[in-house]
């Protein structure tokens, strides 16, 4: 059962590759962009110090236009940059910074998965443990997140 589950998730990945048109005009696939495990985790650090801009306008730029956020802090998805905008004016009010506590990161061509648990601090001094997962890929140039979704510890 595990090894049909990798291999449709494989196969899911296969098809969300970005393509380009040849001189010939057939589709092929883009070539792979060059990226590290490193390189992956300071995805992460880049959307963090977005969050201290506490400017909306900035943590969207880590989003592609078709990404999905399920934000810790909110029980409707936001599919949309105006969305993505409303959910962190709201969220950038508490000054959150967070924190990896653990994370895996898994990579192949042209996306990248990290996941894990972090903690957010808030400007009262609370801490909100949390799990996460983004998913990035590599879209004109840049490393975006195409999904997030991060929810609070359910264990107290």
């Amino acid at each position: 059962m595990r090894i049909l589950i990798a291999a449709t998730l494989v196969a899911g990945l296969a098809l969300i590759q970005p393509a380009a048109a040849s001189a010939t005009g057939t589709v092929e696939k883009s070539a792979c962009a060059p990226v590290t495990e490193q390189q992956i985790a300071s995805l992460f650090d880049r959307w963090n110090t977005s969050l201290a801009t506490l400017k909306p306008e900035e943590v969207l730029k880590n989003y592609s236009e078709d990404s999905v956020l399920l934000a810790t802090l909110a029980n409707k998805p936001r599919l949309t940059q105006e969305d993505r905008r409303e959910y962190f004016e709201h969220f950038l009010e508490k000054k959150p910074q967070g924190h990896i506590d653990s994370r895996d990161i898994k990579i192949g061509c042209n996306w990248a998965v990290d996941v894990g648990t972090y903690t957010f601090t808030l400007k009262d001094g609370s801490k909100v443990p949390a799990r996460y997962t983004y998913t990035y890929e590599f879209k004109k140039g840049e490393w975006l997140i195409t999904s997030h979704h991060s929810s609070m510890m359910p264990e107290k």
